[in-house]
């Protein structure tokens, strides 16, 4: 098993995107190393195990590798656990749609904000099937009722 497979919650979504909770300072040098040029993070400072230097490093901090450090380009999201909206879904998705091809790593804290936004990004934008959106978000959670919502409202407003 590659040490990327050991980040917590790693899912493999495509030759180009994979999927994690909040990797470790060290990991990030493992992503660098297995070609990833982009990081996407999901979570917000009230996240559990955020990691305040990954998008750039302090003095305090030297010793440890950061996104950009490592040549890898950082975009932050922050989805607000218990308030996601539609332009934190949007911006991820033209994200996603703008860079194809490129090798893109997305995570939050546990994969959960990650794996909502995965499901409706390929339910609709890639027009996968509801069975083959899913099973992403299956591997790491059911919803609960606030993530349920924001899926269903989504999915309405974008239609089918």
């Amino acid at each position: 098993m590659s040490s990327i497979q050991q980040i917590e919650a790693f899912l493999p979504v495509s030759f180009t995107i994979n999927t994690s909770g909040q990797p470790t300072p060290e990991q990030f040098a493992d992503i660098a190393s297995a070609g990833y040029s982009m990081v996407i993070n999901l979570a917000t400072p009230a996240s559990s195990n955020w990691n305040s230097n990954e998008s750039a490093i302090s003095e305090a901090q030297r010793e440890y590798a950061n996104v950009e450090s490592l040549g890898m380009e950082y975009v932050g999201i922050p989805i607000d656990w218990d308030n996601p909206t539609l332009s934190d879904f949007d911006r991820f998705a033209e994200l996603l749609d703008k860079n194809p091809e490129r090798k893109t790593w997305v995570h939050c804290a546990k994969n959960m904000r990650v794996s909502a936004m995965m499901y409706l990004y390929h339910r609709l934008r890639k027009g996968y099937t509801e069975e083959a959106s899913r099973r992403y978000l299956e591997q790491i959670w059911q919803p609960n009722q606030i993530w349920q919502n924001f899926i269903d409202a989504i999915i309405e407003l974008y239609g089918e």
